[in-house]
């Protein structure tokens, strides 16, 4: 795997080259100093797996750099980084097209469990309380419950998160089929090609989810389901954007 890190600060960037380094002797670590780094390095060469960023870099604004990134290599996933673990930032990361959000003061096995998820195709992130900002940080090093990959089995729609099965949130099983698929961050598009609808019924279908989990938007969704994993049980969260 080729990972390409960008964060302005020395001693945090080799300290996280290192720690990546960690997943295994196929790993290998580009590091980026600043965004006009990150560019040219591209430039040269875009086969790249992953790129973690943060947020907070001196030559540029770490979101308008995850925009761009997104437009420029969409295959390509962005798994932000950041000294921050504000509800905002990890919903403006998620809707700008990040596939996670880390906290910087994770443990290194929630980096490796992060990086694992969204390299499966998942989409990763930190425990938070819906509708407001954390209130403190947890305490110890246990590694969170969050967001799992959504996976179909053949016979049914028996997908699940962490310890939440969305089977149990009273959606039909089409339902839960748009769900899981919304999960992994598909445009109604590629939902309706996968499951052999229409669009327009996809939109209902997805309306429908929305209403059910309580919020507004896709990026909600997938917060709340998080949440819902995280604390084994139904968070609803009645937010607004």
């Amino acid at each position: 795997m080729k990972v390409l890190l960008i964060d302005d600060h020395p001693l945090i960037l080799s300290a996280l080259q290192s720690v990546i380094e960690g997943l295994g002797s196929d790993t290998t670590v580009v590091g980026a100093n600043s965004a006009r780094a990150a560019r040219e390095t591209l430039k040269a060469d875009a086969e790249f797996d992953l790129v973690l960023l943060d947020l907070h870099l001196g030559d540029a604004d770490g979101f308008d750099l995850l925009t761009e990134l997104r437009a420029a290599y969409p295959a390509l996933p962005v798994v932000v980084l950041s000294a921050s673990d504000r509800t905002s930032d990890v919903i403006r990361a998620i809707d700008a097209g990040a596939m996670g959000f880390v906290p910087k003061r994770a443990s290194n096995e929630t980096l490796f469990e992060a990086l694992h998820m969204v390299m499966s195709g998942g989409i990763y992130v930190p425990p938070m309380t819906m509708g407001s900002e954390p209130a403190s940080k947890p305490q110890g090093d246990t590694v969170p419950s969050v967001l799992r990959v959504v996976r179909e089995t053949a016979q049914d729609s028996g997908f699940q998160t962490n310890s939440v099965p969305l089977a149990e949130l009273g959606l039909t099983p089409r339902q839960t089929d748009v769900l899981a698929l919304l999960l992994k961050g598909q445009p109604n598009k590629l939902i309706a090609r996968e499951l052999n609808l229409s669009v327009e019924t996809v939109k209902d279908h997805v309306a429908a989810v929305l209403r059910t989990l309580g919020v507004s938007s896709r990026t909600q969704a997938v917060l709340a389901v998080s949440q819902m994993s995280a604390s084994g049980g139904r968070a609803p969260w009645h937010g607004t954007r």
